[in-house]
């Protein structure tokens, strides 16, 4: 495996994986049970939108320590017969309680990473419900019937689940004892499950099945009756215990918050390479800077430089480094605060940022452009700190034979970092833990009703003007460092979708961290050894901070392409995932 090379996307290439070719559906996510689910959607008539939330809702049972129904889920939907990409912000807002002043109170100097203190108003069930209604075909009590299964006969505990460093329930049961809904949930017996061993959570079947009720008596059209279900969530019996219970732990969220939310529905971020065009979520994620990082590296033959060479790794790192200063300096909800998307997102700035670039030499420094002035470097006296973030996504990509397609990026509401509400069966996320409480300026400063950026990131793709590829990854600081290379090796190198994803990746950490401790290490390139050495001593010479890495540890991606010519799907995952054993990847192919 070590002496393989993927120079010029060479054909010989042999992929740990199976290429997975059908012309049916194809559903990939991180858990077998959860691309089962969405399959069995398909395969009962249902849409690749209602295959998508069949499989976030079973991805939150299955996966509880990487989402939860109580977190965000952005996501990328292109329906059949439409050339239009519709981006829906699944992100959560801050409570109108959640003030600066409020924390200061409480003699907090951040936002806490754990706790019902940084939760926000769960935007996944909104998120799942919109769509359902806008482009599904499916009842929310169809598509919730795997998960209800599920939790009130038991799952088999996945390995992730009991055995991730620092997640799982073997590491975070000490934490988890102190609070008695996660307990007696997760600790069957008082003690952490074995792998394959059955869990139930009737509390989460119950908050479905009433959710389904409140459908089931709503009158009127099928969007009314979907409605009937959210209003049992936002405004109804699930409401009143969520602000109980978060007022009982002396939180912000309130009924009136939740009553005040909705999703919404945005135009996607977009850049055209050659004949392909990438789509990512807006100005609140970190999409953007795939687009930004692609801009940059527009000038220059990519696919001339070879892939995998010296040159090639080099100009990407470099590349990365600029856009993810921008994401660092400008990134935010730009309904709260003024953000120049039009400018980062531009050619003429990506080509101000590329002259920046020094082919022979890596730089050291974080350098945000002077974006609102369309300059290239902004003067060092303004540029901004880090923010905290926390750990735990999954991604679920769906495709039918119609051509929808939905690209999900479900997270936050993790079980080792707030508490599971007894009467609900699920915790709340705490993604505020974004936000600044300091300094005045800065773009991501909290404020009540404005949502924090995040680095969820799902991915769709359109080739020859038509819709071709839904993909995505978990992975925090890395989901769009990978993307992006799993991108061009298949836009630009023309690898297979299983290509593309298997060949060997870098990062890296030299942006501000959004994983705490927040840590900002200048120059450091994590890189896979299959790279090989000759590229490694000639990055190092460059001046990079080569951290070698074990093979199979960069990426988590899942993808699937569409061929509307041929009506052909393939789904390629990632061995990474299943290699790590905490992260599998999975798809149905039929």
């Amino acid at each position: 495996m070590s002496k393989r090379s993927y120079r010029n996307a060479p054909t010989e290439h042999t992929n740990f994986y199976p290429r997975l070719i059908g012309r049916k559906g194809a559903v990939a996510s991180n858990s077998y049970l959860s691309a089962n689910a969405g399959a069995d959607l398909l395969r009962a008539g249902g849409n690749a939108i209602d295959a998508a939330c069949a499989a976030t809702l079973v991805e939150g049972l299955v996966n509880p320590h990487m989402n939860g129904i109580g977190g965000e889920c952005p996501m990328l939907i292109r329906a059949a017969g439409s050339n239009e990409v519709v981006s829906v912000n699944g992100n959560t807002e801050a409570p109108m309680g959640a003030t600066v002043e409020a924390y200061r109170a409480r003699g907090l100097k951040d936002v806490p990473d754990i706790g019902v203190l940084a939760a926000g108003a769960p935007a996944t069930p909104s998120a799942l419900l919109a769509v359902l209604a806008r482009f599904g075909t499916k009842s929310f009590a169809e598509v919730a019937a795997p998960a209800i299964e599920l939790a009130k006969n038991g799952h088999p505990a996945q390995t992730g689940l009991v055995h991730q460093q620092n997640y799982g329930l073997r590491d975070t049961q000490a934490r988890l004892r102190e609070w008695p809904g996660s307990w007696a949930l997760y600790y069957p017996g008082g003690k952490p499950p074995e792998v394959g061993q059955l869990l139930k959570n009737p509390a989460l079947a119950k908050t479905y099945e009433a959710m389904a009720a409140g459908e089931r008596s709503a009158s009127g059209d099928r969007a009314a009756r979907l409605q009937g279900a959210r209003d049992v969530f936002y405004k109804g019996e699930i409401a009143d215990e969520i602000a109980r219970f978060v007022k009982e732990q002396d939180g912000f969220l309130a009924k009136a918050d939740l009553e005040r939310y909705q999703t919404r529905f945005e135009k996607p971020a977009s850049m055209k390479i050659a004949d392909t065009e990438v789509f990512k979520c807006g100005i609140w994620s970190q999409g953007p800077a795939v687009i930004q990082t692609l801009a940059i590296m527009q000038n220059w033959d990519v696919k001339a430089l070879g892939h995998g060479s010296a040159d090639y790794c080099h100009l990407l790192v470099e590349a990365m480094k600029l856009a993810f200063a921008d994401r660092e300096q400008f990134y935010a909800d730009p309904d709260a605060v003024p953000v120049p998307v039009e400018t980062l997102l531009s050619a003429e700035y990506g080509r101000k940022r590329a002259a920046l670039i020094d082919m022979k030499r890596a730089s050291t420094e974080h350098r945000p452009g002077d974006a609102f002035k369309g300059g290239a470097l902004l003067d060092p006296s303004h540029h901004l700190l880090p923010a905290p973030w926390g750990r735990g996504t999954v991604h679920v990509d769906a495709v039918d034979a119609q051509g929808n397609m939905a690209s999900f990026t479900p997270s936050g509401a993790w079980i080792p970092s707030s508490p599971v509400i007894p009467a609900l069966g699920f915790p709340l996320g705490n993604r505020l833990m974004t936000f600044y409480l300091a300094p005045a300026n800065h773009p991501n400063l909290l404020a009540p009703g404005k949502r924090p950026r995040t680095t969820l990131t799902p991915g769709l793709a359109f080739k020859g003007g038509k819709p071709w590829m839904s993909f995505g990854t978990m992975g925090g600081d890395q989901q769009e460092q990978w993307l992006i290379q799993f991108f061009i090796n298949r836009a630009i190198f023309g690898m297979g979708v299983q290509q593309a994803i298997e060949a060997p990746k870098l990062s890296i950490e030299h942006m501000p961290g959004f994983f705490a401790p927040h840590n900002f290490f200048p120059n450091r390139l994590r890189v896979e050894p299959r790279i090989g050495k000759g590229v490694l001593d000639e990055l190092a010479q460059r001046g990079h901070e080569v951290d070698i890495g074990p093979d199979w540890t960069e990426g988590f991606i899942t993808a699937i392409e569409w061929n509307p010519d041929t009506g052909l799907l393939e789904a390629g995952v990632d061995p990474r995932g299943a290699k790590a054993e905490a992260f599998p990847q999975w798809a149905c192919v039929w």
